[in-house]
Order: structure tokens, then C-alpha cells, then sequence
């Protein structure tokens, strides 16, 4: 059932009004800061992350309603510095969705989805940002930047023509990362290589509709399942086990596990 936005209000209030009384009498609350809540929040997301892999949507929930505290957290902290309160972030963000939509909001005519990602980017050089990866993050996971890297270049069209041009690129990266290996090179001219290697199969898994870092973080999850498998199968005489053992152990744990 959808919640009315009565209801809805009423739950957001709640939440602003606990977060004024645990800043204003919790000692751990109190201490927190803008730097020291950074990493609890990354936490967090990743928590909300694996919840929607699992498709946990009972979880789900619950990993949003801890990012809603942080998110509350900020804004409160923010407030004690004068500088913006939740009122502030959430008109903030209508007038952005407002700005950024002007085929709901004005007379703008698009005719996909592709089309609304590359107005968007648009109206983002309009508003002042140098770069249309600007708005990149930093500190994003390397695989996770390649992505949105490759997604922003393409709405302005610098992009290839189809999968094919694509698997080329692949196919020379992979073919020049084997043979700088056969040469003595430092450890960084490798790391260069296997990363233009890496940043092409990226590419390739955006044209075929495959997020990558999905795509990997199932294959850690299938793999750790089948090692607990086999590490529960051998016990303590893991170690001790042949090549030949493990392997047999491991085609019982592909059998077993799902």
C-alpha cells in the first residue's frame, strides 16, 4: 500500500524531532561531525546496496530508513553551523527536478529516456559545471566512476557507434596488456595497461546492458558461497588437500550451492 503524503509528512517530522532530541541529550550523537559520519554513511549505502542485490525488499526498507537519519544527521549538524537546515536540501532539490525537467514542467518535447539523461547534462553546463563529469564524485570505487565516466561522455555523444567497435577495443587492449607483460616493464606501466583492459570490458557491459559492478559483486557472493562450502566440506585438512581434491570439492559446491 502507498502511503498518503499526510502520513508520510507526519513519519519526517517524527524523525527530525528525535534527531533534535538525540543531538541535544545522546554523548555519542553529540560528538558526531560532519567527517566522522562520512564513513557510517558509506556503510550505509553499501548495506542498501546488498539488500537490493538479495532482493531483500523488507531490508531495503530498512537500510533507507537508516539512510533517512544520516541524511537528517547532516542537515541538523549543518543547521548548527548556519548553514542549511532539511527545509533548505529538500526545496533545494524540488527546484533542481523542476530545472532539470522541462519537458514536465515546460513546453521541452523529448521522445525517450535518452533523451531526458542528455538534456539533463545539458542543463547542468547551463547552470556552470566545467565538465559534464563534473559531477563524477571522487571518491567513488574505481569500477563504479569508470561507469558513470563512460555513461556522461556518451550523452554528449562521444561514444561508439556499436558493440562490435566495442569488443574491437577490447580485443586490442587485451592483446597489448600480453604483450607488455612479456616485456620487463615496471609495475606501473602494468597497472596502466590492465586498466585501459578493465575500462574497455566496462564499456562493452554498458552496450550490452550489464552493469559490471553488479555483474562482479554476484560472482564475489557465488564464490564465497562455494568456498564456505568446500572450506566446511574439508575442515582444518583444507590446506593439506591436492589441487585435484579441491577441485572436486568445488564442482560438489557448484552442484550444491545456487
Amino acid at each position: 500500500m502507498i502511503p498518503s503524503h499526510t502520513k508520510s509528512q507526519q513519519a519526517f517530522l517524527r524523525l527530525l524531532q528525535i534527531m533534535d532530541e538525540l543531538r541535544e541529550k545522546c554523548p555519542w550523537d553529540r560528538k558526531q561531525t560532519l567527517e566522522s559520519l562520512r564513513m557510517l554513511t558509506l556503510e550505509e549505502a553499501y548495506e542498501l546496496s546488498d539488500a537490493i542485490l538479495k532482493e531483500d525488499i523488507i531490508g531495503i526498507g530498512e537500510e533507507l530508513g537508516d539512510l533517512f537519519l544520516h541524511l537528517v544527521f547532516y542537515c541538523r549538524m549543518a543547521s548548527e553551523q548556519g548553514a542549511f537546515d532539511a527545509a533548505a536540501c529538500l526545496e533545494g532539490i524540488c527546484e533542481k527536478l523542476i530545472r532539470r525537467h522541462p519537458h514536465i514542467y515546460s513546453d521541452t518535447v523529448v521522445t525517450d529516456a535518452e533523451e531526458v539523461k542528455r538534456n539533463w547534462e545539458q542543463l547542468k553546463k547551463k547552470e556552470g559545471k566545467a565538465s559534464v563529469l563534473a559531477g563524477v564524485p571522487i571518491a567513488l570505487p574505481a569500477l563504479i566512476k569508470a561507469i558513470r565516466i563512460q555513461e556522461k561522455a556518451s550523452q554528449v555523444g562521444f561514444d561508439w557507434e556499436n558493440d562490435q567497435q566495442v569488443w574491437a577495443k577490447v580485443t586490442e587492449e587485451m592483446e597489448e596488456f600480453r604483450q607488455e607483460l612479456e616485456q620487463d616493464i615496471s609495475l606501473q606501466r602494468k597497472e596502466e595497461e590492465f586498466g585501459d583492459l578493465l575500462f574497455s570490458l566496462v564499456n562493452f557491459a554498458r552496450f550490452k546492458g550489464i552493469n559490471p559492478e553488479d555483474a562482479l559483486e554476484r560472482v564475489n557472493q557465488k564464490f564465497s558461497k562455494r568456498f564456505r562450502y568446500l572450506e566446511g566440506k574439508a575442515g582444518e585438512s583444507l590446506s593439506r588437500l591436492s589441487m585435484e581434491e579441491m577441485s572436486r570439492l568445488w564442482e560438489e559446491a557448484k552442484e550444491e550451492t545456487t
